[in-house]
């Protein structure tokens, strides 16, 4: 089976946006979706970016990117966790992920300073 990166992130803001879905409203969990989708969904974004950069400076710095927004992804869904505790297990499934690509995109951009 091809591994595609690409697929993978563009699923995870998917499955974000979908989750967003769900999260009960109010005016603690509003902000916090709204940045959860931001940061979630830019992932795979900046990562399209980075597969197109103008050199390898582009190419790490937007892979850089990539981390800190798998990152503060992580940090959206412990705030939304705490805000509405029946989002608890799908917290927890999606920031198993956004640590997967976080440890992905690190190793990317680790082995980028190496060929550089």
């Amino acid at each position: 089976m091809k591994y595609d990166l690409e697929e993978r992130v563009a699923k995870f803001g998917e499955d974000i946006i979908d989750f967003s879905k769900v999260v009960a409203k109010n005016e603690i969990t509003k902000p916090l979706v709204n940045q959860i989708v931001r940061s979630g969904t830019s992932i795979g974004a900046n990562y399209m970016e980075a597969n197109e950069a103008s050199s390898k400076k582009d190419f790490r710095n937007k892979i850089k990117i990539c981390c800190k927004e798998a990152r503060e992804t992580k940090h959206w869904l412990r705030m939304i966790a705490r805000a509405d505790e029946k989002m608890i297990l799908s917290c927890k499934l999606l920031w198993k992920e956004a640590d997967e690509l976080n440890k992905i995109f690190g190793s990317i951009a680790r082995k980028s300073i190496d060929i550089s």
